[in-house]
């Protein structure tokens, strides 16, 4: 008999039923004394995970959790990371903790966190 290549194998795979290919795995299982299931989930929550690493990664949001004790210099780095008038600033950095920016990319949340922390404030980025 003529070993098949990876690529005619899956050809073959890809002819059979769902249920022919279910008693395939079973077959397969008991002959080489493994469980196809467990690769498959494995490898179905290691994706996921990096999955949502790279979500993660790519979009931050900057929180003021506390502004400290130099507020109006909060205040003014507030106003400069955002387009929010001296009121709208105000009211974020008293309402803290409050996000500043939102779904801003790893560079810029890092800049906006560095300003506001040299400002005197707390901030985290989520």
């Amino acid at each position: 008999m003529a070993k098949l290549t990876t690529e005619e194998l899956l050809q073959q795979f890809a002819d059979l039923t769902l249920v022919e290919l279910s008693e395939f795995v079973k077959a397969f299982e008991e002959k080489f004394d493994v469980t196809a299931a467990a690769p498959v989930a494995v490898a179905g929550a290691a994706g996921g995970a990096a999955a949502e690493e790279v979500e993660e990664k790519d979009s931050f949001d900057v929180i003021l959790e506390a502004a400290g004790d130099k507020k109006i210099q909060v205040i003014k780095t507030v106003r400069e990371l955002t387009s929010l008038g001296l009121g709208e600033a105000k009211a974020v950095v008293d309402g803290a903790p409050k996000a500043v920016l939102e779904g801003a990319n790893k560079e810029t949340a890092e800049k906006a966190k560095a300003a506001l922390e040299e400002a005197g404030a707390t901030v985290t980025l989520k």
